[in-house]
């Protein structure tokens, strides 16, 4: 029986992400991570040398990097920030390459940005905005299956 072959044009291109922050598409994104870190507690059992995991929750956390061609983490936080209000907002990202099996979309709810920056430069340098946030509840609306 031999091994089956995935197409090399079936790896999606990260080139045709996207992503809507309340309902409003970001044209500057560069680039999109989000991710579940699953908290453990050891178990040790009688007579079992092994270590073993119960899960005890889970935290969501992500990066959203942005070309700068707005003050968005200024404009979405800083001053509800100084009056004590901490914006929380909705994500939802899609990679859908045209070539690839499908498309991947994911809703992230109950975000809020863990910092921006105020003011930052290089000389002879393109700047980026980088936006690290937190969320309390996803759903996976949209899939790639094997095929």
């Amino acid at each position: 029986m031999g091994k089956s072959k995935i197409p090399s044009n079936k790896q999606i291109n990260g080139t045709f992400g996207a992503l809507w922050l309340d309902g409003e598409k970001l044209a500057d994104v560069d680039s999109f991570e989000s991710k579940i870190n699953i908290n453990y507690e050891d178990v040790n059992m009688a007579e079992d040398l092994a270590t073993h995991k119960k899960m005890t929750g889970w935290a969501g956390e992500g990066t959203l990097a942005l070309k700068k061609v707005y003050s968005t983490g200024a404009s979405l936080i800083g001053q509800k920030l100084k009056e004590g209000i901490m914006p929380v907002f909705t994500m939802v990202s899609k990679l859908q390459d045209p070539d690839a099996y499908g498309a991947e979309r994911v809703s992230m709810e109950e975000v809020t940005f863990n910092e921006f920056t105020l003011a930052k430069f290089a000389q002879k340098e393109l700047q980026t905005e980088e936006l690290p946030f937190a969320f309390a509840d996803f759903e996976l609306i949209d899939l790639i299956g094997r095929r």
